[in-house]
């Protein structure tokens, strides 16, 4: 028999709220973190608004000295994981050698340490080869990032990356539950972290014209997914993660659980490097498989946390897909996007709508869309605008989208 899996943590570094509490107030209040980006001038480029992280303290993560040899994810990830496990109660210090290695770390991230990797490239070749850190092959190396959340806490216990673009963090959970599901191990942390905010990514991004140029004086209204005039997404960053136990376990040891993750689904459309294929079917089929495995059907489910990322592709073929998977349910279904509030951090954004599923699940409120100023006749779903709205949450879907046709969902079902 598979057993079940819970999440009894949460952690998040968001460009709306640093921590999971700050970050859920100004989600459920509609705040958004967008702004115009600090990291480095941005006055040459057509886009010159981010979901940039603002006010944190790398230092309490990494130690200075050490900071110009890590990419940001690494502090960032490092700040999601301690809150998560204080948050679950789990003291990794207090731990026996044969405890840490009952404890495995899987992230998913689309980039990795793509910026760091930039810096480097840029310190070469300005003539500043001296400055260029001694590990820049490893800390360049996108698997090494988990490696930096086991040693940071002494987890011995498998440590993997997730890369699979859009879709890396939602695996990365997928991944953890498989694990527990089938006795690997009893407790997993896992989650997503992604800091692309860096000018040649942003240029990279730029050239394929799949961002928001028109709101660089109004940056909080830059994100507008389903909306008629939207015109592309907000690159961002952030770190949400998660410890995820062996529902039996977790109850043994009294910890407080915020929900159950009870299905996932993952596929591939083979179709193209960049664009999704008009019809929807295999997003439309990774949420049904989502919702196969855990038991339920369409009409069982009250929220869909939508990937949602303002691009007139994703967003008209995302709606398409809900009315496959969910038939004529998905008229009377609500769901909403968390990028109109902080942007789209890559691959660590199917983390981010999970985080803030559990917590709209366990207030009884659901986060708004904001900036559905001009609904798009081919979007017209309910997509929570503007205000949140009060919701009795039993089964919810969190469903991402990704470069390569790639697709992945999960069920979350309230224990």
């Amino acid at each position: 028999m598979k057993r079940r899996v819970v999440i009894t943590g949460i952690g998040a570094v968001s460009p709306n709220g640093i921590g999971r509490e700050a970050f859920w107030e100004a989600s459920r209040n509609g705040v958004s973190g967008v702004r115009r980006i600090t990291r480095f001038d941005p006055c040459g480029s057509p886009v010159q608004v981010a979901g940039e992280v603002v006010g944190f303290n790398e230092s309490l993560y990494v130690d200075p000295k050490d900071r110009q040899h890590v990419s940001r994810v690494v502090p960032l990830g490092a700040a999601a994981v301690r809150e998560a496990m204080e948050d679950a109660g789990v003291d990794s210090g207090s731990m026996s050698r044969e405890e840490l290695r009952q404890i495995g770390v899987i992230v998913g991230s689309g980039g990795g340490s793509l910026e760091f990797t930039e810096e480097q490239y840029r310190l070469y070749y300005s003539g500043k080869l001296k400055q260029c850190s001694v590990y820049v092959i490893p800390s360049s190396t996108i698997g090494t990032l988990a490696s930096e959340i086991s040693m940071r806490f002494g987890f011995r216990g498998m440590s993997h990356i997730i890369s699979t673009g859009c879709t890396s963090s939602t695996d990365a959970i997928g991944y953890a539950y498989r694990n527990i599901q089938a006795g690997v191990l009893d407790t997993m942390v896992a989650g997503g972290v992604d800091a692309p905010i860096a000018p040649l990514i942003l240029r990279g991004f730029v050239l394929m014209r799949i961002m928001s140029t028109r709101w660089n004086a109004e940056p909080e209204r830059a994100s507008r997914p389903f909306s008629r005039d939207r015109d592309g997404f907000v690159i961002a960053e952030g770190a949400w993660f998660f410890v995820m136990e062996e529902m039996e376990r977790a109850r043994s040891r009294g910890a407080h659980i915020y929900g159950e993750v009870a299905g996932y689904g993952s596929t591939c459309e083979a179709y193209h490097r960049v664009r999704l294929e008009e019809c929807g079917e295999e997003p439309a089929r990774t949420m049904t498989m989502a919702m196969e495995e855990g038991g339920i059907g369409p009409g069982d489910v009250q929220y869909v946390n939508y990937h949602g990322t303002a691009t007139e592709l994703n967003d008209r073929i995302e709606t398409r897909a809900m009315k496959l998977a969910f038939n004529g349910h998905a008229y009377k279904l609500a769901g909403s996007s968390l990028k109109s509030l902080i942007g789209h951090p890559q691959g660590a954004c199917g983390a981010a709508g999970i985080a803030a599923t559990l917590l709209a699940m366990r207030d009884g409120v659901v986060h708004p869309t904001i900036n559905v100023e001009e609904p798009d006749p081919q979007c017209d779903l309910d997509y929570i605008p503007d205000v949140a709205r009060r919701m009795d949450i039993e089964h919810a879907v969190s469903n991402c989208i990704a470069f390569g046709s790639k697709n992945s969902a999960l069920l979350l079902r309230r224990v």
